[in-house]
């Protein structure tokens, strides 16, 4: 018995449709200036075809709303049978809450579609879709996922709109977890997308965007679904207000000529309701609801399936519509305040190490600063992860020592060190340095703790750590998380803690 990880049939898979709703309906600042011939010009823009029947209770004014969003590579005027569908994803926004909660919906999950006829096909929920479109992807969840679940609106984003947008909105700097690397020869080997992209943070557009979301090929549903809500949180967070407003013409034509939605969006009042909804989740942070998806051992040719025990999904369900009121976030990076945006309280003391599932491993952190060339001062973790182990030193891959640059095309010395945790399934974790303190990822801590007599920036995503950086007179470290967040919380400080200056 072994994990099987499939193969792409080509379908476009994005998360980043989360990215286009938001564009939508945070221009709320502006409609609310402009009034009411603002909105009629907005819903001119949306040219695609609107959802034919749509399987949603149209929300009253003020009321929560939940919005379902796929990516597909359907295309107006082609016929749904002949579309794949590989992104199912929930969005929860309610303006008594401080976050906007999402949660994915693992393509391959083994579900029960309740076909027309009256029977069920037992396959994969992203079946649905060709089957019947989206009312029969949300028949699909309510049926044998979420049964309570009632969705409001729909947006079925293709590939192109994908594109256009992210590079409409200047590319997005994302933190890439390890090297991503095909060239398809047509060998059985290499038979899905071509991609060539490097570890470490860095700006990503149109192609490159597009086939990192896209990636599913050595690793598995839970690590692709993070990687994508990691590229919403930084696009949503490079994108500000401002200038969302300023562009909004543009994006909005985008996103109303590659998006279908239910019929209600393209109405002024659906508009108005959504945009008034929206208006008091902007800032507020994304916060994803992970699905209790269980991989299933396989013997291809056989489908290789996600399950998920009813009690968990049920569980995930309720976390999704769950109202969260967090204390302020500090104001900066350097502030000395006694709350984080979780409610975690400021540490003045310096604190211990924290030890538990580490090993010390010095010598091949060395061994990596060695390997590369790098005018910033590397330092690497004296305790890694117990068992896990370093990638390369592999000349053109690991370590990456490399120059990154800001949005003004300033360079920045920057490099990566990355450490498998279970390169099977596709889950890496690393370390980065840059010269670039200002990078859009440090931008909102939740958290300021002392360890050891550093001070560490606590990014958190949910309880877990997403990230920990610090800060020296000469540039910026953090350590990231998998994509999937397996270390835990005590392993991710001490090994942020344990950095020491390698040369």
């Amino acid at each position: 018995m072994r994990f099987f990880l499939p193969r792409s049939r080509g379908g476009a898979l994005w998360r980043f449709a989360l990215a286009g709703v938001l564009v939508v309906t945070c221009t709320a600042a502006a409609t609310a200036v402009a009034g009411l011939l603002e909105v009629k010009t907005i819903t001119s823009y949306f040219t695609a075809p609107s959802i034919v029947h749509p399987r949603v209770q149209v929300p009253q004014p003020g009321q929560p709303q939940t919005i379902l969003i796929l990516g597909s590579d359907h295309r107006a005027g082609e016929p749904q049978s002949a579309a794949n569908s590989d992104t199912i994803m929930l969005v929860r926004i309610n303006g008594d809450s401080d976050t906007i909660n999402v949660i994915s919906v693992p393509r391959d999950l083994q579900v029960n579609i309740p076909l027309p006829t009256g029977f069920a096909q037992t396959a994969k929920i992203n079946a649905s879709y060709p089957l019947g479109g989206p009312n029969l992807v949300i028949k699909t969840l309510q049926h044998d996922v979420f049964s309570q679940l009632k969705v409001n609106h729909i947006v079925d984003i293709n590939f192109l709109g994908f594109k256009k947008l992210v590079d409409a909105i200047g590319c997005v700097y994302t933190d890439v977890d390890r090297r991503y690397y095909n060239l398809n020869l047509g060998t059985e080997a290499t038979n899905y997308s071509n991609i060539d992209i490097q570890a470490g943070y860095q700006k990503l557009c149109d192609d490159a965007a597009l086939a990192y979301v896209r990636y599913r090929h050595t690793d598995t549903d839970i690590v692709r679904s993070a990687r994508q809500q990691d590229f919403i949180r930084d696009a949503k967070n490079q994108y500000g207000q401002t200038r969302l407003i300023e562009d909004r013409d543009k994006l909005l034509k985008i996103f109303g000529r590659y998006t279908q939605t239910d019929a209600n969006l393209h109405s002024v009042d659906g508009l108005i309701n959504l945009f008034n909804l929206v208006a008091f989740a902007d800032g507020h942070a994304i916060r994803e609801v992970h699905f209790p998806a269980i991989l299933l051992p396989c013997n291809p040719p056989a489908p290789c399936y996600v399950t998920a025990t009813p009690q968990a999904e049920a569980a995930a369900y309720r976390s999704f519509m769950r109202v969260i009121k967090t204390a302020p976030a500090p104001s900066s990076a350097s502030s000395a305040s006694s709350a984080g945006a979780a409610g975690r309280p400021h540490s003045a003391r310096s604190a211990r190490v924290p030890t538990a599932g580490l090993e010390s491993d010095p010598t091949d952190g060395k061994a990596q600063a060695a390997a590369m060339r790098s005018s910033l001062p590397v330092y690497v973790p004296r305790m890694i992860a117990s068992g896990t182990t370093y990638e390369g030193p592999a000349a053109g891959e690991y370590p990456r020592a490399y120059e990154l640059r800001d949005p003004r095309g300033r360079p920045h010395a920057s490099y990566r060190l990355v450490l498998a945790y279970n390169a099977t399934l596709g889950q890496f974790y690393g370390v980065q340095g840059t010269t670039w303190r200002e990078a859009p990822i440090l931008s909102s801590p939740s958290e300021i703790r002392v360890i050891a007599g550093k001070r560490l920036e606590l990014h958190f995503d949910g309880g877990k750590l997403r990230l920990v950086a610090w800060r020296t007179p000469h540039g910026v470290y953090w350590v990231s998380n998998t994509l999937s967040l397996d270390l835990s919380n005590q392993q991710m400080l001490g090994i942020a803690a344990s950095l020491t200056l390698a040369r």
